[in-house]
């Protein structure tokens, strides 16, 4: 098929196969993009977990370097909620801190996709419209006088490549889609563990944390003691 014949499929189509190879481009392109950034944020928690999981007690200089590491990914955010927070205040805030970090990178984790997922639903549609429109063109040459029957079948066979453009890049895309929706999905688990595994190493640090009366820091009701009202 060379491009002459690929150019009056195209205008057969009603112009319907040069949006679809446009929406091709974007879901291509949207989907190679977030493939890499998804695979920047999963190695690099990875490595923010491989790094906690060598310690008992995570010291601040050590959540410095990896926030400095991973500082344009969203799990600096859930970092930087421990280093600033003020450990004299109460521990549980630092909980809620790091969950509204991780509420807030969550937009920026699956952005896009929903473009992806629009073009796998709208692509078939679009498919089916041109096949449509393709068709009419090809039923038309029987209004002709001394038209050929088989011009009509073989715009009926051009009229079919629209279909089957728009199943093509469905398939495509619904691939891509489930991948990367995949990959969403894990990095928010990864996420959530992340702070799991902060409030852990922080935990004992914090009670270690003597008070200006020398005591330990308390987290929680105290215990009732036998006797006491």
């Amino acid at each position: 098929m060379n491009l002459d014949t690929i150019q009056h499929v195209a205008d057969t189509s009603g112009g319907i196969l040069y949006l679809m190879a446009v929406l091709l481009l974007v879901a291509l392109t949207i989907a190679l993009e977030r493939a890499w950034y998804l695979r920047r944020v999963l190695v690099a928690g990875n490595h923010v977990m491989a790094q906690l999981d060598s310690v008992t007690r995570a010291e601040m200089p050590m959540l410095r370097e990896l926030s400095t590491h991973c500082s344009e990914l969203p799990h600096a955010r859930v970092l930087d909620a421990v280093l600033k927070h003020d450990l004299n205040h109460h521990f549980d805030r630092l909980s809620d801190k790091m969950e509204e970090g991780i509420m807030r990178e969550a937009p920026r984790v699956d952005r896009y996709l929903w473009v992806l997922d629009t073009i796998v639903t709208l692509a078939p549609l679009l498919g089916l419209l041109g096949t449509i429109i393709g068709m009419f063109n090809a039923f038309q040459v029987l209004s002709d006088p001394g038209s050929a029957p088989i011009k009509v079948t073989g715009g009926v066979a051009e009229a079919l490549l629209a279909t089957a453009s728009g199943l093509f890049i469905a398939i495509l895309g619904l691939m891509f889609f489930n991948g990367l929706n995949n990959r969403v999905r894990v990095i928010m688990h990864q996420l959530e563990t992340l702070k799991v595994m902060l409030l852990n190493r922080m935990y004992p640090h914090y009670h270690a944390q003597p008070d200006h009366q020398g005591r330990a820091h308390e987290n929680g009701p105290r215990a009732v003691r036998v006797g006491e009202a």
